[in-house]
């Protein structure tokens, strides 16, 4: 009996310590977070956790769905578990400073999709929204060469990419210089000899209040010529309020973004055009630069903060290529 006892007592201590020895450090635990809920971000997600699998880090995605508030939990939350690192793709910039500046005190920060300036964040990972602006502009342009009256409808301007993108756009349209710095003011109308952009209406996310507005722009203006929507959600929304105008081929829509009912509206040619981003990447490099910064490697920064992933313009001649692109990247294969 003696005998028993003592070996189990010794098989519970060599159990004990090879147990301890087996045991592994925690992984680096990144999350992503964006500024909504959307296709585009599920394409993000894809790019984030395949990023998570190939340099061995614990990656969460959190999607924001009330807005500011609930963004703002996301990130105190994170804190108080404890991450190293945090990418985010801040809702209000400007007021969201003091909480990027917090989170970066105690965690490695990048801003994606739409940046911070002037934040503690180490980059900024996406697209040039100005210029992505001046490429929807090119398009609104080949497809409406006449000119004529445009009304711009967007999620909210107080984002850092929707302020660019529209001021691109607007710019392009107008024929003036490149001037990223430029502010007009959403209230203005703005012309030159061709075309009149008669306003910029917003919607807050709201899916109901962004179709909407679409239908008040035509009873605004009933010669209204063409319509572009910032979001991923508006050219399909607008699209849906010109279908039921009946203004289909009169009214001409350019818009942003991968949306399937705008890359199929593209093929039916009701929508002429969009200009798209790379989430997928988005997620991947973040997650890729995030992994490198919290194991010492600071090579991975890009130079001047700006991690630049173009955009690019999607037409009737290019939708399928880019099509089955997008759907490997949906099925989570790095391109």
């Amino acid at each position: 009996m003696i005998l028993r006892i003592c070996l189990l007592i010794f098989l519970t201590t060599v159990g004990t310590n090879c147990r301890t020895q087996t045991q592994f450090p925690p992984k680096t635990r990144i999350a992503f977070v964006t500024n909504g809920v959307a296709s585009f971000w599920t394409i993000a997600e894809k790019g984030a956790r395949h990023a998570g699998n190939e340099f061995d880090v614990a990656v969460s995605v959190h999607m924001p769905a009330e807005g500011i508030a609930d963004q703002k939990r996301i990130v105190q939350d994170l804190l108080t578990v404890g991450v190293d690192g945090i990418a985010i793709s801040p809702i209000d910039p400007t007021n969201q400073s003091g909480l990027i500046n917090e989170a970066a005190r105690s965690s490695l920060v990048v801003t994606h999709d739409s940046d911070a300036p002037g934040t503690s964040r180490l980059c900024y990972i996406g697209m040039d929204n100005y210029r992505a602006g001046r490429l929807c502009g090119q398009l609104l342009k080949e497809a409406l060469p006449q000119g004529g009256k445009i009304m711009i409808l967007v999620g909210r301007l107080e984002q850092d990419n929707a302020r660019r993108r529209r001021q691109g756009f607007i710019d392009e349209v107008l024929d003036r210089s490149y001037d990223p710095g430029r502010h007009d003011s959403p209230g203005q109308i703005l012309e030159n000899e061709k075309y009149v952009v008669v306003g910029t209406l917003t919607d807050q996310f709201d899916r109901a209040k962004a179709k909407a507005n679409a239908e008040d722009a035509m009873s605004r203006f009933p010669e209204l010529a063409g319509m572009v929507g910032l979001f991923a959600y508006n050219p399909p929304l607008i699209l849906e309020a010109v279908r039921q105008a009946d203004r289909v081929g009169e009214i001409v829509i350019v818009g942003f973004d991968e949306d399937d009912q705008t890359l199929q509206a593209i093929r039916d040619e009701e929508i002429y055009g969009t200009v798209v981003q790379d989430p997928y990447n988005y997620g991947y490099e973040s997650v890729r630069v995030l992994a490198g910064l919290a194991a010492g490697d600071h090579s991975v920064l890009p130079a001047e903060g700006f991690l630049d992933i173009p955009a690019r313009q999607i037409r009737r001649d290019n939708v399928e290529d880019f099509l089955a692109e997008f759907k490997a990247k949906l099925a989570g294969t790095k391109p």
